[in-house]
């Protein structure tokens, strides 16, 4: 019997089988976006319809660090099946840059929030005077049907230059979506 054949009953050992990486469909890398607005990603048709998401569906991004937002998905003609447009306000709260990778993923039902808090961001308001809602908020939520979740930021550009503001808090839940304006509360009818 020959010193390299294997015993009798035992097969002879195959070459390695080669391993096959197989990427995740939901993980994209970065390009800028061509539009400015802060709720919106565009993806490819393919990959939507790979990850089975709708033309203005909810979507949840998770980026570095543990951090997520949520979005509204739209289809890019022109966008490659592996690529994904975020704008630079939705980079800066994934913390992530061009060409970094995300996962998305399918958010479900986002409830209509009861209550948005928001807050401007001090060194973005320096000698503005007036009204801030009316200005850069009302205009920015009204028939919008903006995602908001706790923690991010968010640039309005309305008036003679572009504020920056922070959500504190949502309610329900981490996110919801702001979608419209309320009526300041009444003095006597919160007293009553």
């Amino acid at each position: 019997m020959a010193a390299d054949a294997a015993p009798m009953g035992v097969a002879a050992p195959t070459e390695p089988k080669k391993l096959v990486k197989k990427r995740s469909p939901n993980r994209l890398v970065v390009e800028e976006a061509l539009n400015d607005d802060n709720s919106v990603i565009s993806l490819s048709q393919a990959k939507m319809e790979e990850l089975n998401l709708f033309r203005g569906d909810n979507v949840l991004i998770k980026g570095k660090k543990r951090k997520d937002t949520v979005c509204i998905v739209l289809a890019d003609d022109n966008l490659d099946d592996g690529k994904i447009r975020l704008n630079e306000v939705v980079r800066k709260n994934l913390r992530c840059r061009l060409g970094d990778i995300v996962s998305v993923h399918a958010c479900g039902d986002v409830p209509y929030g009861k209550r948005v808090h928001v807050l401007p961001l001090d060194d973005t308001i320096e000698g503005i005077t007036g009204n801030l809602f009316d200005t850069y908020l009302k205009p920015y939520f009204l028939e919008a049907y903006r995602p908001a979740r706790q923690g991010d930021l968010f640039l309005v550009r309305g008036g003679f230059r572009p504020v920056e503001f922070k959500i504190v808090g949502v309610e329900p839940g981490e996110f919801a979506i702001g979608a419209g304006y309320s009526h300041p509360l009444r003095r006597r009818a919160y007293q009553a």
